[in-house]
């Protein structure tokens, strides 16, 4: 009676139409008598039905391997051009995710610019080289990553299906896969002077040793930034035959302050996941003060690009452009939901039109100049 919630006719109504139902239904020990299933028939549908579920071991795991669709609601061009045995190795370089690449190549293009002389434009022919350098090295770092991770991504539900994690390719394929791309950057570094082969060799090297940090320290991204900073000095050596110190540290200083603030929204997605799994993450370190730390990272790459901008001697228009990106990244930490995944990497992504801006004011900077 507490459940019924309807009136007295209505429940008048309920008791009479009792005995119709259960002369449709039976009484427990009819249809018991009617449903009753062999057991020997029980067994056999269980073996058939493990048959069809378990992977035969000369079939490989790739087949027709794609991300989870929850992952990304539409389907990307890794998934609707490539070859079923070449989906994973596109996939565990994140080629299926493009946008991250321009914060790879950002500090190159960067140092690019502001290294040419006064009124003139970037080599174009370098700047592509460069494109094509940060999609390689973007792809072997996260080759890295997730070949030491594997264990942890099984632990994290949005990393749970990355390739290695999965088991749609094993910890030798991988391996192999990792070797290759060594391989195309080393031909790209070739293409280089030989200072910048050294200085691109090292790179490699910080990339490699970056998902350790996540184990050993609680600033990671910190690292990363460190890391992620080194293209400017890969960049400048390209171009020039002597580094401009007083040029190159504050915008050294100045990314290492933005990857601690993209870095720190991205890992937020996470947070949960890596605390259980003891991934240490200036997500968890900052905590609740987040949005506080992050405030202050910004104020601090701003403040570097200003003098760096000074530095270089740029011209005026380069601040109307520095004072756009300094917008944009307020703009970001003040409205980033850090308690929602899919705010958390639109606001990471949107950062490639951070580094859009900076670049926008030191090519029109050096061309005013």
């Amino acid at each position: 009676m507490a459940f019924y919630h309807g009136s007295a006719h209505s429940l008048l109504q309920h008791r009479t139409m009792l005995p119709q139902s259960r002369a449709f239904s039976g009484n427990a020990r009819d249809f018991s008598k009617v449903y009753r299933v062999p057991a020997t028939r029980i067994r056999e549908d269980n073996v058939a039905t493990h048959e069809r579920l378990s992977v035969s071991s000369s079939e490989p795991v790739t087949k027709g391997w794609s991300l989870p669709r929850q992952q990304h609601s539409q389907a990307s061009w890794v998934e609707r051009w490539l070859p079923a045995e070449a989906r994973p190795y596109a996939m565990l370089a994140r080629l299926h995710m493009p946008d991250a690449i321009w914060l790879y190549a950002w500090p190159c293009v960067w140092s690019i610019a502001i290294a040419v002389n006064k009124g003139e434009l970037p080599d174009m022919k370098m700047l592509a080289l460069f494109g094509l350098g940060s999609v390689v090295l973007r792809g072997a770092a996260c080759t890295v990553n997730d070949l030491l991770d594997r264990d942890i991504d099984k632990k994290v539900e949005r990393t749970k299906s990355r390739p290695l994690a999965s088991g749609a390719l094993t910890p030798a394929q991988g391996f192999y896969f990792l070797v290759f791309q060594v391989l195309l950057w080393l031909g790209f570094l070739l293409q280089l002077n030989n200072r910048s082969l050294i200085v691109g060799s090292s790179w490699l090297v910080l990339f490699f040793s970056y998902p350790l940090m996540k184990r050993l320290t609680d600033w990671p991204q910190a690292f990363l930034g460190f890391t992620v900073s080194h293209g400017v000095l890969l960049g400048s050596a390209a171009i020039k035959e002597s580094l401009d110190y007083t040029v190159l540290l504050p915008m050294y200083f100045a990314i290492i302050c933005w990857a601690l603030v993209y870095d720190t929204i991205y890992a937020h997605q996470d947070r949960k996941d890596d605390f259980k799994a003891g991934v240490k993450s200036t997500a968890i370190t900052f905590g609740d003060n987040t949005k506080y730390w992050l405030s202050g990272f910004g104020a601090a790459c701003i403040s570097s690009l200003a003098l760096t901008g000074y530095n270089a001697h740029l011209a005026w228009p380069y601040y109307p452009f520095l004072a756009a990106a300094a917008g944009h990244l307020q703009w970001q930490v003040s409205t980033v939901n850090l308690s929602d995944k899919s705010d958390c990497n639109r606001k990471f992504v949107s950062n490639k039109w951070f580094g859009a801006l900076v670049f926008g004011g030191i090519l029109c900077g050096i061309l005013a100049s």
